[in-house]
């Protein structure tokens, strides 16, 4: 029989965590909860979790902060949960090391495909050897997940660095905002253009070297185009 996947929960309402515990367990994941953002990031590195689902606002720690703290040790997918109106919180989190979010009051359906895409993704990457990709000024190595820009390392977070490598195997074409965030985030995820917003920015920040973008260019109201030697 397979290895069940781990799921931590951190919430600090009952209810929720009570409902997901519930709703998870029936899908076949073996899963912990925490009621503050403290205790998650305890069982986070005491447990190795292969998924975090975490609320923001939360006392002790908030989410994130909690995402901050996962990340200086893991990559282990996260996804926050966010109460409707608080989209600031929701790019915080994501700029914060988040892969995903889920707005409050949620769908459990909903959940449930987010968790799957990102285990699927993550379980793609761990079981697929991809050669180094060399292109321009960019040396990728997808299974040590190492960037360097013009020879220099770049530390990325889990999806500023899977977007990057898409962009990359696929040089020097427009990539739509949809075909993006399909491959990425999912297919659940292509009506979440602040998805791109955040990670393209975040990209841009530490791939360009100057602030007018070189690498990563923009089509207006279509996608982005990667042109690995620079633009002229």
């Amino acid at each position: 029989m397979a290895e069940r996947s781990r799921i931590l929960v951190v919430d600090d309402e009952t209810q929720i965590t009570r409902v997901l515990r519930t709703t998870l367990s029936s899908q076949g994941y073996e899963v912990r909860t925490a009621a503050d953002g403290e205790s998650g990031m305890n069982a986070a590195f005491d447990w190795l979790p292969d998924l975090i689902v975490t609320d923001l606002s939360m006392p002790k720690m908030n989410g994130i902060e909690l995402c901050r703290a996962v990340r200086e040790r893991s990559q282990v997918p996260i996804i926050v949960l966010s109460v409707r109106g608080e989209e600031k919180m929701k790019i915080e989190a994501l700029d914060a090391g988040a892969d995903d979010y889920v707005t409050k009051p949620f769908s459990v359906n909903e959940l449930l495909a987010r968790i799957r895409a990102n285990l699927r993704r993550v379980g793609a990457i761990t079981e697929s050897s991809s050669e180094p990709l060399e292109a321009g000024d960019f040396y990728i190595n997808p299974d040590t997940r190492m960037v360097r820009v013009r020879g220099k390392e770049v530390h990325l977070t889990p999806k500023e660095f899977d977007l990057l490598v898409y962009m990359a195997r696929h040089p020097n074409k427009v990539l739509t905002h949809r075909a993006l965030l399909n491959a990425v985030w999912g297919g659940e995820s292509v009506h979440q253009p602040e998805y791109l917003r955040v990670f393209i920015n975040q990209l841009r920040n530490k791939v360009e070297p100057e602030d007018e973008p070189r690498y990563i260019l923009t089509d207006p109201w279509v996608g982005y185009r990667f042109q690995p030697t620079g633009a002229e």
